[in-house]
């Protein structure tokens, strides 16, 4: 069986962003050696459009020895930077290796404006930047008219219906990424792309990745924005 192994020597940096100050947690040189993991993706996997997201690329199944190995180097460490109650126990949502491949010409709306995961207060995202070379980072990004960072469930309604308002006085974004500040939204931080950094955050602050046009649409796997995703409740 394929082994993957955690840095025992891993050094978590928590940043706090924005006026919220949410912390986020980056650690770099996550793991020992990325040749395991990046032969998986490279060799082993099948990617596909994943129709129940908005997504705008391709996704493949993670191994599963993968993401245990990393939720156990860093479940503990989520309940004590988020202060969650040890009542809650950790689910496992989703996990996906990805790729970006979608041209900009044909994004839907939803993916023309930064996102957010689910206003559950105890979802969290967990991404680890796998390809080497220079690719676009994740973005953080404020909502310009209420100045919401987080959409927690007490502010969805506010924040989509001042959005509908805002389109519908301006118009809908137009069909690219939104890789910078807009009348929308505020481009305040950004956790830059490097290899075999893992980043935790919070699954409704509002992020999207900045796409390098040149590099990062592209779904070979060997070449492109590869990246791991995993999504954990406290439930």
């Amino acid at each position: 069986m394929t082994e993957f192994k955690v840095n025992p020597n891993i050094n978590p940096v928590i940043k706090k962003v924005g006026k919220e100050q949410t912390p986020v947690i980056i650690i770099d040189d996550f793991i020992t050696d990325l040749t395991p993991i990046l032969n998986d993706a490279y060799h082993n996997q099948t990617f596909s459009t994943d129709s129940n997201s908005f997504y705008p690329g391709i996704r493949s199944r993670l191994p599963t020895a993968y993401v245990l190995e990393i939720l156990k180097a860093v479940y503990q460490g989520i309940y004590q930077v988020y202060g969650i109650p040890r009542s809650l126990k950790l689910k496992l949502m989703l996990n996906y290796f990805s790729l970006i491949n979608k041209p900009e010409e044909e994004l839907v709306l939803l993916q023309r404006i930064p996102h957010f995961d689910t206003n559950n207060p105890y979802h969290f995202a967990i991404l680890h930047y796998l390809n080497p070379n220079e690719h676009g980072g994740t973005g953080l990004f404020r909502h310009t008219a209420t100045d919401f960072e987080r959409i927690s469930e007490e502010r969805v309604s506010r924040y989509i219906k001042s959005c509908e308002q805002f389109m519908e006085l301006n118009g809908k974004p137009d069909a690219k990424y939104h890789n910078s500040s807009s009348d929308l939204f505020k481009l305040y931080d950004e956790v830059a792309y490097k290899q075999n950094r893992l980043v935790i955050y919070p699954g409704n602050l509002l992020h999207s990745t900045i796409v390098d046009l040149k590099k990062d649409i592209d779904e070979n796997p060997q070449t492109g924005r590869l990246t791991s995703n995993i999504f954990v409740d406290f439930i």
